[in-house]
């Protein structure tokens, strides 16, 4: 039986979301969007962490693209520990660009040169995150980590992706779960 059979189902398209007791400084109180998620592995994005310094006007001229003030102040993401220096496009319509990888009706991961230069632009989707890195498991290793209570996990939320201030992300995913936060412990219980 494979791990994604065992586990029950696919978490593509769903949060991913740290509990207290995480201590990885990587993933502590962070809410990642999981861009896929299959027998061989997830990969996803940290949805509630920005560059302490980094703006997406840096990143457009180490590029050498022209863009426009208003794109130049928007935050980095920090994705996640891995592949920290590729840039990965969590966005909404249109669909249509070069690398453009669909994850769900309304969702895609891009990270093409077109894409990049209409957002330089102030063009392209009205709604996207954009990340420097990502996070990435192994096979079977999402599937030990939520066994041991490591994560929560509900279906994905536009609003807090798009709409929420990164600081009330973990907060407001953790309530999308029914749970007050302020009553989520660090001790694990097994049924």
């Amino acid at each position: 039986m494979n791990q994604e059979m065992e586990y029950g189902a696919s978490l593509k398209g769903h949060f991913l979301i740290a509990m207290p007791s995480l201590a990885d400084p990587n993933f502590s109180q962070t809410v990642s969007y999981m861009c896929e998620h299959t027998s061989e592995g997830a990969v996803g994005l940290v949805i509630n962490r920005v560059h302490p310094e980094l703006t997406m006007g840096a990143v457009f001229k180490e590029l050498v693209m022209e863009s426009v003030p208003e794109v130049d102040r928007l935050p980095i993401h920090l994705g996640g520990p891995v592949h920290t220096g590729q840039i990965f496009i969590l966005h909404g319509p249109p669909f249509g660009w070069e690398a453009c990888r669909p994850l769900t009706n309304s969702l895609a991961l891009s990270n093409s040169k077109d894409i990049m230069e209409m957002l330089a632009k102030g063009k392209g989707p009205d709604c996207f995150i954009f990340s420097l890195g990502c996070a990435g498991w192994g096979p079977g290793q999402l599937e030990s980590e939520i066994k041991a209570n490591t994560w929560l996990t509900c279906a994905a939320s536009e609003t807090i992706l798009f709409e929420t201030s990164v600081e009330k992300r973990w907060e407001e995913g953790v309530k999308l779960i029914g749970i007050d936060p302020r009553h989520l412990t660090d001790a694990a219980g097994h049924a």
